[in-house]
Formats: structure tokens, C-alpha cells, sequence
């Protein structure tokens, strides 16, 4: 009876050494390339206090792959660092662009928010290699006395520290609060 339970965990053991030795890193470019994978909005009801009025969360999720792992920055992001991206559109390693849709056409909405976006090094300590996932974006939007309610789309893409930029793309349409 215990020769055949080593027996069995060594067959075990070796399925699993065969199958680990099958994965091949997959071939992705160097230049990141991302995916829409959904917008969600959903209502936070009114606290007590300042800032704590009714208002919509939104996230925005993308997919990326990238072939060399070398998405996102140390956060604080060094000086040098800093000064290469405002050298180099004068944003960060991530753009969000919101369009509200306004007499049957989309119109930038420019967001104080979005002025210069990053997030954190995502094969941070991990060896140089392909890297996929997913990003998640999230915003509020206030509601106030006197709301507006606009169809909105964003766009988006990000670049990695080699300043090497990713395609764009666009999300779906949901209808947001803004302040008049």
C-alpha cells in the first residue's frame, strides 16, 4: 500500500513538471497594446460632510501586453523621469480623453484629472520578459445642485518607459452628471 501511494505521487509530480515545461513566453512586441474591457458606473449614495455628496464611480478597464515588461514607473516618479515625459507630449505613461456627446457630436471635455496619469511599474523586481493584464481606472463624477447629464466615451492609451505608445482605444458610451 505506500509503494503504490509513491508511485502515485511521483506520476503526479511529473505531470506536472511535463506541463510546466510545455509553457513557452509568449511573443508580444515591444510596443505595449491594449484592449477595451469594459466601463462600469455605479451610484455612491450622499455622505455627511464636505465632498460627500451623491456621485457616480466610474472604472475603466483595459487589457495590455507588452513584450518586454517594461509598463508603469516608480511612484514617486524620479525627476529625470518626469522631465522625459513632459519633453514627450507632456503627458505620463497613461491618457484618458473624455468626449461628451453635444448637438449629435463628440466633443473633448478636458478633465483637470487627466492632465498627467501614471501607474505604478507592473513587473516591478521580476526579470525582463512578456507581461499581459489588465489596468483599472477609477473616477467620480459630482453631482451639485444643477446637474447636466451628457452621453460620455473616453479614449485611452499608454505608453512604457521607453516612451514606445500603444495603440488607442475607445470605450463604450455611458451617460454622466457634470456641473453646470
Amino acid at each position: 500500500m505506500r509503494r503504490q501511494q509513491i508511485h502515485t505521487y511521483l506520476l503526479v509530480f511529473g505531470v506536472a513538471i511535463g506541463l510546466s515545461a510545455c509553457f513557452t513566453e509568449p511573443n508580444y512586441s515591444t510596443t505595449p497594446e491594449i484592449e477595451f474591457k469594459g466601463i462600469f458606473k455605479y451610484t455612491l449614495a450622499a455622505g455627511k460632510g464636505v465632498g460627500q455628496s451623491k456621485r457616480d464611480s466610474v472604472v475603466l478597464t483595459i487589457g495590455f501586453k507588452d513584450g518586454d515588461g517594461n509598463l508603469g514607473n516608480d511612484i514617486p516618479l524620479p525627476k529625470a523621469d518626469s522631465l522625459r515625459y513632459a519633453s514627450n507630449g507632456g503627458w505620463g505613461n497613461y491618457e484618458i480623453k473624455a468626449f461628451r456627446l453635444i448637438n449629435k457630436q463628440y466633443v473633448e471635455y478636458p478633465l483637470s484629472i487627466y492632465n498627467f496619469l501614471l501607474f505604478p511599474d507592473l513587473a516591478k523586481n521580476k526579470p525582463k520578459g512578456a507581461i499581459e493584464g489588465s489596468l483599472d481606472f477609477n473616477q467620480t463624477f459630482q453631482y451639485g445642485t444643477v446637474n447636466v447629464y451628457y452621453p460620455t466615451k473616453f479614449q485611452i492609451r499608454i505608453r512604457d518607459r521607453d516612451l514606445n505608445t500603444s495603440n488607442v482605444i475607445e470605450t463604450d458610451t455611458i451617460t454622466l452628471p457634470f456641473l453646470r
